[in-house]
């Protein structure tokens, strides 16, 4: 047990040699294969799901955490089967930009194919039984088997061919909210809510922004690898205003979602994130630097990082905010205030 690791693996990816590898526990071997640092973006969609559905007297425990530990499993399954799928499809030879950053366990010769497959194998299939659980949950309905379907479908085909089409952003914006709080509150609720759909849109763009930033970072890279993303197709300047306008877009959807009193104005406590955008902002105004900025951490990584924490301070405060917002419509006197 590396209590050590598992921490540093939740906040970073990590660099590890083959010595240092075989010396780690499953449980650390498990995070760093499935760059669990990342995995924080789908709990909060999942926390966010939750909480729709208790404001609407329609939460339960149990299956909220199935639910949680369920998208949890197949976001990790997903992110294994990535980079299965990038080593037998050549992508990650000659020093690609997954192995620069952080271990790629396949690539890096840290692990086999076939215990690469078996980690993938153990994680989907306990996805698939909590997804299972969820659709009983539900009810069995059309809807539920529906879900599970399209989850199982950005889960296998995300980074072959989605990504290469310049669908890989759209898959995000899909999976992480709709897909993941609009679905998780429907399993929870039982019904399915175009307002909750809305509503996710001021998290779902930050998490979005991320994988922008991502693809943004490598776009050279992939434009050698003919990958084509949408920062390749659009360009690296119109990809970078493109993730400016999805971090100002879900302050102006917050309000929009207080005024017509979707949301309580206790919302608002997501512009406390704005000391921090007002600090990555002009990182996406220039062109990322030719070479590694001083003090710049997990370089060549860049945009990435900057996206990755402008949406955790606000995707926080976000989930915060909604808790407050709950709480406060559960107070009697204030019910009728707030319909």
């Amino acid at each position: 047990m590396n209590i050590a690791m598992w921490k540093k693996a939740l906040s970073v990816i990590p660099e590890v040699s083959k010595e240092e590898w075989d010396r780690l526990d499953v449980i650390s071997k498990w995070l760093i294969s499935t760059r669990a640092a990342v995995l924080i973006m789908t709990f909060i969609s999942a926390a966010l799901a939750g909480l729709f559905a208790w404001r609407d007297g329609s939460f339960d425990f149990l299956p909220w955490l199935a639910l949680a530990f369920g998208l949890i499993m197949a976001h990790a399954s997903n992110n294994i089967f990535n980079d299965y799928t990038d080593f037998v499809r050549g992508v990650d030879k000659d020093n690609y930009y997954r192995n620069i950053y952080g271990a790629q366990p396949i690539a890096s010769g840290l692990m086999t194919q076939r215990q690469h497959l078996t980690y993938f194998a153990v994680t989907a299939l306990i996805a698939l039984a909590l997804g299972l659980y969820l659709i009983w949950y539900a009810g069995f309905t059309p809807t539920a088997w529906i879900l599970l379907g399209l989850g199982a479908f950005f889960l296998l085909f995300y980074t072959w061919p989605l990504k290469g089409m310049a669908m890989g952003e759209l898959a995000v914006l899909i999976v992480w909210g709709p897909l993941m709080i609009g679905g998780g509150y429907y399993v929870l609720a039982r019904q399915w809510s175009w307002n909750v759909v809305l509503a996710s849109l001021p998290y779902v763009f930050g998490v979005t922004t991320v994988i922008f930033g991502k693809h943004i970072d490598k776009l050279d890279m992939d434009k050698e690898k003919d990958i084509h993303t949408l920062p390749v197709v659009i360009g690296e300047k119109a990809s970078r205003y493109a993730v400016l306008a999805m971090m100002i877009a879900p302050y102006v959807f917050t309000v929009y979602l207080i005024a017509v009193k979707f949301f309580t104005p206790i919302m608002l406590i997501v512009f406390f994130a704005i000391p921090l955008f007002l600090k990555v902002y002009p990182v996406f105004l220039k062109p990322k630097p030719k070479t590694r900025p001083a003090g710049q951490p997990g370089w060549p990584l860049y945009f990435v990082g900057y996206a990755f924490y402008n949406n955790r301070r606000f995707g926080s405060l976000f989930m915060f905010g909604l808790l407050l917002d709950v709480a406060l419509r559960l107070i009697p006197f204030t019910q009728n205030f707030w319909r």
